[in-house]
């Protein structure tokens, strides 16, 4: 009696052990799938799921692809002419879409549009409908919430985001491209899916080097940018 009593002790024991042990492995999990892309629960108060790697990347210190914001496609030449949303009117070019003051408009055009449509979301273009870019609000929270810290990933620098649960994402200092050049590879310029309403012809961005991170709207439409995708669809 006493040994089938001690066998039962030690069956009790390893199935704690077991279980205790798969809990600590699922919290520390930081890449589930979602449509084929990895997302990274940094705890954050929203829920907001953020993408392991960037949009066009294998691997979290890739670039990825460069995107004008609110297009959907890559291309050689980033600039006015060649923006999507831009028409030269008399000296200068004009926006016919998302535009809140009339001053930037194609003949006073306005549809006071202050974030992207899901059409025009390269997040979801290219991920599926369970992925979208983040908003301004968004970029503040992941600034808010996380430590971020500059450091080197096979060759490539950026920031590592830690949340308070533990888990991290790593953003590369990706640069961005202006006319056909890709420039200012030691700046990390991510966009967010909102429009810099007190400047119509900017949008949010993520923007951070070794030194600084902060939300940024200086950053013109046109110019091509990363973009790093969310979820806030849990399988």
């Amino acid at each position: 009696m006493r040994f089938i009593k001690t066998i039962s002790v030690v069956l009790i024991t390893l199935v704690i052990v077991f279980v205790i042990g798969c809990k600590k492995e699922k919290n520390n999990v930081t890449g589930v799938v979602v449509e084929h892309h990895e997302y990274v629960d940094l705890g954050l108060p929203s829920g907001t799921l953020w993408a392991k790697c960037n949009i066009g990347a294998d691997n979290p210190e890739d670039f990825g692809d460069y995107f004008a914001w609110g297009e959907t496609k890559t291309k050689d030449v980033y600039d006015w002419k060649q923006y999507k949303y831009s028409v030269f009117e008399e000296d200068s070019y004009k926006l016919n879409k998302y535009c809140t003051d009339p001053s930037c408009g194609v003949g006073g055009f306005v549809d006071n549009l202050t974030v992207l449509e899901s059409g025009d979301d390269v997040a979801r273009a290219e991920w599926g409908e369970n992925w979208r870019m983040p908003t301004s609000e968004e970029f503040n929270e992941l600034y808010q919430n996380t430590t971020f810290v500059w450091t080197e990933i096979n060759g490539v620098y950026g920031r590592l985001l830690t949340g308070s649960n533990g888990n991290s994402i790593f953003m590369p200092a990706t640069g961005f491209r202006l006319d056909d050049q890709l420039i200012c590879t030691g700046l990390g310029v991510y966009w967010s899916s909102s429009l810099q309403t007190d400047c119509q012809v900017a949008a949010w961005s993520l923007h951070f080097d070794d030194v600084n991170c902060h939300v940024c709207g200086t950053y013109e439409r046109s110019r091509g940018q990363v973009v790093r995708a969310v979820s806030n669809n849990r399988p």
